[in-house]
This record gives structure tokens, C-alpha cells and sequence, in this order.
């Protein structure tokens, strides 16, 4: 699924009333070169005005590349989201992308595809922390071997459950499930508390049902599209085995709750009220859980996806616009480094900085550095900690052991039709499992001839 941001930890505080700038924005039209000379780049996802704090440390830190390279004139085009799906392929076809440009790891193939990315090949060479980015993220943007984008963040879905509701239960929260058969099992002791409390929660709407659905299946070692990514998978043991977990802990257990067709923030508003015991996420709804909905960090804690054979990873980066000079190229991947990719240092690695800004600092994620470039970062993001990192040990160690797998290709096309699917399975106690799967996979075959 796509998580649409400038910076993981705030961006679901402003996502509702924000918008993306209008296609007007200036993409790569303009000279290369400004009047005085200077190498001349645009480039996108500045903060907006309203997110004050991380308006302040973006502009701080463009302004001191600038300094370090008075050669080069950053342009900076203030929009939110980074990248909005729905104007997103029109900026693509109508050549309004920024020299350097964003966006999600399920794109890089599709902006490949249309011919609308710079082969950076030559370059990265220069980029001195390229090779000390993690490989599986620094493939998503190659493409028959040439690159064509440098990753910023990278993501993957663990099991966020409540330590407090754990111990009222009878858990250890220091134990927390590794088998989809324990996620039931805990489920249902949580529930049976009382008072509105529920086990476990699951989207099942607005494509975000069929983004878990695709998490679910990685974690049992399924997959929703086959190896060549042309016809589907998901009507295999795996898929059964999701959706047959689904419907036993809903209808069997009332583990559920009855309210379904939940989305992220009605189940983030449940988790933050003490109300839910356990839902699939990433990392970096932890903050949000606890400044937007009540939560409290000694009570949230991170596992490893259940299942034990993969999770679905995501993230973005940057791309460079297929009119850029070498010297737009050369200066994009410049201040790309130093916004983004200098370990301990940065937009999202000065971690002193945002400490002192009471922003949170220890979650797990995002990781996205390799060997010694890794353990400065993390040597630097333990100094400053200000989270119970020990909360998320179990997340670390268990993610070692897991396949990292990406968004399938037509993602958010195919999550729409596995919605139905989830939400039938929620919904209704008869569900036709095998009915529902087969008739999704033809719908998913369409999807997928179409190209």
C-alpha cells in the first residue's frame, strides 16, 4: 500500500487536510542553468507550511547544501502528498515532473515502463553511500540493470500488539505470537475480557483490506501474482489458509468485534484507546497510535509478521527526470546524500535534532543502510533515543528471518479486488472461501493482461 509522506513519523498527523500542489508546479522545463551559472534542480516533497517543524529542518538543511555547493540552485516545490495517485501518471505524461522527483517503490517500473526516467547508471558511481544502501531496496529502482532512482526509506509489516492488554489476559508481552494459530489464540483470550475489548482487527476496505490480504499471503509463503507477475496466485493453501484464519476469528471467536469494513484509522483509533489488542502495521503508526489517538509508548510493542516465511516491505525514493542534463544528475544526486543519505545525519537521520524537537527517535524503521554505514546510524539513532526500544527487540530479531517481498505489480487495481474479498469473508458468515478466490483470480488475470 502506498504510505505517503515526507517524514514516517508525522505524516499521518496532517494527511487528511493537506493536498498535492496542482499540476501548474513547475517540472523540468526550465534552463538546466540558472543566470549566474549555477546548475539549476527542482525537486519535490518539502514539507508544507503547516508541518512547521519539519518545514524548518528541510529548509535548514537545503540551505546548508547550498552552502556546501554554491555551484548548485536547488528548487524546492512544497506538496503533500509526496505523491498523489491520482494526478501522479498526469504530471508523467504531461512532463511536469521535477528534475528529481519522488516516488513509491510500486512505481519505479511503471515510470521506467513510459519512458519517463534518466538512466542514472553512469552516475551512481559518484553517489559515495550508494553501495552501503540495503541491495533488495537499491534493486527496486534497477531495471534490466541499469538504475534509475536511489531509495530514501524503506518499511516493513510487523504485528503492533498492547503489552497492557497482554498482561490482563494472562500473555507474556514479552512472548509475543509467531504463529498465525498463537495471533488466535491471543485473540481470543483478549477479547474475552470484556468491555468492548477486541483481539485483533484486520482492514477490509478502501484497497487497504486487500494491501493485508497480500502482507497475510507473504507471511504464510503465498503470493498474490505468479514469479513472472502474469497470472494470479492467490487461490492457492495460503490464500485459503488467510482467509479461513479470517472468518474462524470473527465468526468463531468473536475475536473480530462485529464492527468491520474498518480502515487504518479506525483501527489506529481502537489500538490508541486501549481497545484492540492486536492489527498488522508498520513502525511508524507507533507515534501516531500515541500523539493522535491516545496511546502510550510503554504499552505499544512491535513483533515480526506471524507465519515466519516473509513480510511485505515498502518505502520510496527519488527518480530523475529523462530531460535532466548530466550536470541536473550530478547535482540531484549530491543533495540526495546529503538530505537523505549521510548515516546519523539529515532530514530523517539528524536524530539529535529531532529529539530535541520531542519527535520520536528508536522505533526500528526505517533501515536503510548496510555494514558500518548501518551501525553508525543506529549507534547514533541508540544515543538518542527517547522510546522503549526494548518494546520492538522482538521485531529486529524476527525480521531477520524473513523474506522481504515488495507490493505486487498493479497493486492498488488488485488490492481493490481483494477487498471484496476480505470484506465477504468479514461480513458474511457463509463466505464461499474457494468461490471468492477463484472468481478474484480471474478478475486479477484482467488486471494483469491488460499491461
Amino acid at each position: 500500500m502506498r504510505s505517503p509522506g515526507f517524514r514516517r513519523t508525522t505524516v499521518a498527523a496532517i494527511a487528511g487536510t493537506l493536498t498535492l500542489a496542482g499540476l501548474t508546479a513547475c517540472g523540468s522545463g526550465g534552463a538546466s542553468s540558472s543566470d549566474d551559472g549555477k546548475t539549476r534542480i527542482t525537486v519535490n516533497c518539502e514539507p508544507p507550511k503547516s508541518a512547521k517543524v519539519d518545514r524548518k529542518f528541510f529548509d535548514a538543511d537545503v540551505a546548508a547544501f547550498g552552502e556546501q555547493h554554491p555551484d548548485i540552485d536547488v528548487v524546492t516545490h512544497d506538496a503533500f502528498p509526496c505523491q498523489d495517485p491520482k494526478t501522479f501518471d498526469a504530471k508523467l505524461a504531461g512532463g511536469q515532473m521535477e528534475d528529481v522527483f519522488y516516488t513509491y517503490f510500486t512505481d519505479a517500473g511503471h515510470v521506467v515502463d513510459v519512458n519517463q526516467a534518466a538512466d542514472i547508471t553512469p552516475y551512481v558511481k559518484e553517489l559515495k553511500s550508494y553501495r552501503t544502501i540495503q541491495k533488495q531496496l537499491r534493486d527496486i529502482y534497477t531495471v534490466d540493470g541499469k538504475v534509475y532512482g536511489i531509495p530514501r526509506t524503506g518499511y516493513s509489516m510487523g504485528l503492533i500488539y498492547n503489552r497492557s492488554l497482554f498482561r490482563k489476559a494472562g500473555l507474556d508481552p514479552d512472548k509475543p505470537p509467531t504463529t498465525w494459530d498463537e495471533v488466535r489464540a491471543a485473540a481470543k483470550k483478549i477479547a474475552a475480557l470484556g468491555d468492548n475489548t477486541v483481539g485483533y482487527a484486520d482492514y477490509s476496505a478502501q484497497n487497504q483490506g486487500g494491501w493485508h490480504f497480500t502482507a497475510e499471503m507473504y507471511s504464510q509463503g503465498g503470493d498474490v501474482v505468479t514469479a513472472d507477475g502474469k497470472k494470479a496466485a492467490v487461490d492457492s493453501p495460503a490464500g485459503h489458509a488467510v482467509l479461513q484464519n479470517l472468518h474462524d476469528m470473527r465468526w468463531n471467536d468473536d475475536s473480530m468485534g462485529s464492527k468491520q469494513l474498518l480502515v487504518i484509522n479506525d483501527v489506529q483509533q481502537m489500538m490508541g484507546s486501549g481497545k484492540l489488542g492486536m492489527y498488522l502495521a508498520a513502525p511508524d503508526n507507533i507515534p501516531i497510535l500515541v500523539k493522535e489517538k491516545g496511546g502510550n509508548y510503554k504499552d505499544l510493542a512491535l513483533a515480526p509478521m506471524p507465519g515466519g516465511h516473509g513480510t511485505l516491505i515498502g518505502g520510496d525514493g527519488y527518480m530523475f527526470n529523462k530531460h535532466d542534463t548530466p550536470a541536473q544528475i550530478r547535482a540531484g544526486l549530491k543533495w540526495l546524500e546529503h538530505m537523505f543519505l549521510t548515516p546519523g545525519k539529515g532530514f530523517l537521520g539528524d536524530y539529535a535534532r529531532a529529539k530535541r524537537n520531542d519527535a520520536p527517535v528508536g522505533l526500528p524503521e526505517p533501515r536503510l543502510f548496510t555494514g558500518a554505514a548501518d551501525a553508525t546510524d543506529q549507534q547514533v539513532k541508540k544515543a538518542n533515543a527517547n522510546v522503549p526500544v526494548a518494546n520492538y527487540q522482538a521485531f529486529l530479531d524476527g525480521n531477520q528471518n524473513l523474506d522481504m517481498k515488495i507490493e505486487p505489480p498493479k497493486a492498488q487495481q488488485i488490492y481493490s479486488v481483494l477487498d471484496g474479498v476480505v470484506s465477504a469473508v468479514l461480513t458474511k458468515r457463509d463466505a464461499d472461501i474457494g468461490r471468492l478466490l477463484k472468481d478474484a483470480s480471474g478478475k486479477i488475470d484482467g488486471i494483469l493482461a491488460r499491461g
